[in-house]
């Protein structure tokens, strides 16, 4: 079988409603290297980068609660950082590229659940065209 552990999804496969920065980046802590007195960041076993966390709210008007905020880890040399906030508002648009997804099961819920990584954290390339429009020009 081709799928083994994680598979590749396209942004638009993940967040078809976009999806918004809610928290600092922040390094994910290797547990197993790790002791309370000293912090060790993990790295992804593939790359070999370290790895970043940050929580984004997903824009799916149709999502549960329990759903709409996400973690991704998102895999760099250096720390990422977040896309400005637009239009006056505090919320920061975000996309993700190399986007993959590692199905789970969770334990604790007895289901299955998802982890998400991406390699790249960026403002979205695309602008949001307004209600009523086909083509992003307003209509009259």
């Amino acid at each position: 079988m081709a799928i083994n552990g994680k598979f590749r999804v396209s942004m638009e496969d993940v967040f078809p409603h976009g999806a918004f920065v809610v928290s600092e980046v922040d390094p994910v802590r290797d547990f197993d290297k790790s002791t309370p007195q000293k912090f060790v960041q993990q790295n992804d076993k593939e790359t070999g980068l370290p790895m970043w966390a940050v929580s984004v709210l997903d824009a799916d008007p149709d999502a549960r609660k329990a759903d709409k905020t996400v973690t991704v880890k998102v895999l760099d040399t250096v720390q990422p950082v977040p896309p400005e906030t637009t239009g006056g508002t505090p919320f920061r648009p975000v996309e993700f590229d190399g986007l993959t997804v590692t199905p789970y099961l969770d334990d604790k819920r007895g289901r299955v659940a998802y982890s998400l990584r991406a390699r790249a954290m960026r403002a979205p390339a695309k602008t949001v065209k307004p209600a009523g429009s086909a083509d992003g020009k307003a209509v009259a």
